[in-house]
């Protein structure tokens, strides 16, 4: 299992698009990816439970990936959110 906390850098925050953007690169991985905040877990593969964490840009959000991927799935998932979701610079 890898945890990891990652910090929201883009301006809009996780709105539905990037929400959308993150379930859809989570869900290409077999791992459980999980994610939270103020100790609500969400599964990061679920659009609508990512949009419930209310994330602003600055959030620092809580991630676990757990399963045979969850390397590939960590650093996907990284990259997306420190590439700001491809969306702004």
């Amino acid at each position: 299992m890898i945890k990891r906390e990652i910090t929201i850098v883009n301006k809009l925050g996780l709105h539905a698009r990037a929400a959308a953007k993150l379930a859809a690169t989570a869900g290409r991985f077999a791992s459980s990816i999980r994610v939270g905040r103020d100790g609500r877990l969400v599964d990061a593969k679920s659009v609508m439970s990512l949009m419930l964490l209310a994330a602003a840009q600055g959030t620092t959000l809580e991630f676990s990936f757990d399963g045979s991927d969850e390397t590939d799935a960590h650093e996907s998932v990284a990259a997306l959110i420190a590439a700001r979701f491809n969306e702004d610079s």
